[in-house]
């Protein structure tokens, strides 16, 4: 193994240490020769022996696995991506295209350092921290990282921009502009159902159950059921939508990208700033919460992933959610009782005293 370091000795006898590998030169301080080598002996010493544990760590993991020495980052994006379906995977792959994980997809993960990470971090986003944990987490799980490559509490925060909902007068303003009939209903359904820009815009017919006026389908995202009592205002929206197949025919084919750049079109004429279509979502979840909807009838029709979801809904569940609308109406109907003031008690330590 070639020495990384030798020592020179300049015109007034001082002995420096000189660096092979960076052509940098570090005052021994001293001007004798003995002292000097052996300042040198214990400098590549020290350079050599983490150079030998590696080694020594290889050989004995190629015995026993011998992929777990060749594994890069970029196979782990790779394995990842085999495990996402549809948008999740289209998110997954943009992810791994980031030019910030180019400084890790051909390292190996077992000679990955925390410094690695951190200069990854460094030239990234919001988005590229969030990634390179999931990344992290899963080699960790599947036992090809020996130990974390950062600890826990050692991961720059992920500091999220604000995400608001859209106001009513907001989604009044922005369906008044709308002239195409099939994206104005497209926007007032995500206002009434509270779904996804996808999972709205892939409704079909067949989800619709008019018997029973629920709305069942299943998300793309996590695969849970959504289920809801649709209104009398969205019966009206229903209907002028075809009976058969897709109910967007158009917006159904666009990609999620262009049905929000086309959103966001549409807000900068009205100077709305601040909202997505994914600020339907926030909006459903604050008109539920500000009219006292229970949180489990909530997260059914949100979709989330609950026990609620799994155990009880489906489309022929026997328990059918209350729409939104109908739920606030009758919360606005009903009129709190008076308290009555109470009689003066007569029990005394916990003893009833009978009056004579």
């Amino acid at each position: 193994m070639k020495q990384r370091f030798r020592i020179l000795q300049r015109a007034g006898g001082v002995f420096y240490l000189h660096d092979n590998q960076t052509g940098k030169r570090k005052s021994l301080e001293t001007t004798v020769k003995l002292v000097a080598q052996r300042l040198l002996q214990a400098q590549n010493a020290a350079h050599e022996q983490p150079i030998l544990n590696l080694q020594l760590a290889r050989t004995y993991l190629s015995a026993t696995n011998p992929e777990m020495v060749k594994r890069t980052w970029q196979q782990v994006f790779d394995e990842i991506i085999k495990t996402k379906r549809d948008n999740t995977a289209d998110r997954w792959i943009r992810a791994a295209s980031d030019t910030s994980f180019d400084v890790i997809k051909s390292l190996p993960l077992f000679e990955t350092q925390s410094h690695h990470f951190l200069k990854v971090l460094e030239l990234g986003t919001v988005s590229t921290n969030v990634y390179l944990r999931r990344v992290h987490n899963f080699a960790l799980d599947m036992s090809w990282l020996l130990a974390p490559v950062l600890p826990k509490k050692q991961w720059p925060p992920a500091h999220f921009t604000d995400k608001r909902a859209v106001t009513s007068e907001e989604h009044q303003r922005i369906i008044t502009l709308e002239w195409d009939a099939e994206r104005k209903a497209f926007y007032q359904l995500l206002w009434y159902l509270g779904g996804s820009q996808s999972d709205v815009a892939s409704l079909r017919a067949e989800d619709i159950q008019w018997d029973e006026r629920v709305i069942a389908y299943a998300r793309q995202k996590t695969r849970g059921v959504a289920c809801i009592h649709f209104s009398r205002e969205v019966a009206t929206i229903l209907e002028s939508l075809p009976r058969a197949g897709v109910l967007f025919s158009r917006i159904s084919k666009m990609h999620e990208k262009h049905r929000a750049a086309e959103f966001k079109r549409r807000c900068s004429r009205l100077k709305i700033e601040g909202i997505t279509l994914h600020s339907y979502r926030y909006a459903w979840a604050e008109r539920a919460m500000a009219c006292g909807y229970p949180e489990r009838f909530a997260m059914t029709a949100l979709g989330h992933n609950s026990k609620a979801v799994h155990r009880a809904y489906s489309k022929k569940a026997q328990f059918k959610l209350p729409a939104l609308e109908d739920y606030e109406a009758v919360q606005r109907k009903i009129v709190p009782m008076p308290h009555r003031q109470q009689a003066p008690s007569d029990s005394v330590a916990g003893d009833t005293v009978k009056s004579s």
